[in-house]
This record gives structure tokens, C-alpha cells and sequence, in this order.
């Protein structure tokens, strides 16, 4: 399963790394491919292409604030969820991803 991500808080500074790593760290856990783009204070980071959202199962937005380019997940099923949910609750964002996915 390919799963693109996006992470993305205020401040783009501590929240936002935090939560790339947790969704990366989930990734691995379930076998999971996945794909982290970061907004923040320094702009886009690891964006995510036209490519990669083709090829993607689904996608999860972890984000405090509106974030850049949100049209490119339309098509995909999408969770959007707090930027410390990745952080705080993996478990219930994997459960949650996989039912969006099977529905």
C-alpha cells in the first residue's frame, strides 16, 4: 500500500517533523509505502508529484492549518486529521486510514 502524506502545523517548525517521522515510523510499522511532504516556515519540503498521488491508495493530512495545493487529493481517499494525532494516537490514524480505505 502506497500512502502519501502530508504534515504541516502554524509554525512549520518542531510539530510538523514530528508528525513526518511518527507517519514515516507508522509506514514501516503496518509495510506501508509512504511519502511525507512537509509545509512549514522553510516552504514545501519532499512534495509530493502528480506521480506519486496517481499511484497512492490514499492519503493522510496531518495539519493545523490550510495547506498548500489540498486539490491534488480529490480524488483520493483522504483522512484529515490534528497535526499530533500521527504523534499521540498512531494506532487509531492506522485504523482509521485502512477503514477510509475499505469503504
Amino acid at each position: 500500500m502506497f500512502i502519501v502524506c502530508v504534515a504541516a502545523c502554524p509554525t512549520g517548525i518542531a510539530h510538523t517533523y514530528m508528525a513526518a517521522e511518527a507517519l514515516e515510523v507508522l509506514g514501516k510499522e503496518h509495510n506501508w509505502e509512504v511519502k511525507v511532504e512537509t509545509q512549514g516556515s522553510t516552504g514545501i519540503d519532499n512534495e509530493i508529484t502528480l506521480e506519486d498521488v496517481e499511484r497512492a491508495d490514499g492519503a493522510i493530512i496531518a495539519a493545523e492549518i490550510a495547506i498548500d495545493g489540498m486539490e491534488r487529493f480529490e480524488n483520493l481517499k483522504t483522512l484529515e486529521c490534528s497535526v499530533a494525532d500521527p504523534i499521540k494516537q498512531s494506532a487509531a490514524v492506522y485504523e482509521t486510514m485502512i477503514h477510509i480505505i475499505n469503504n
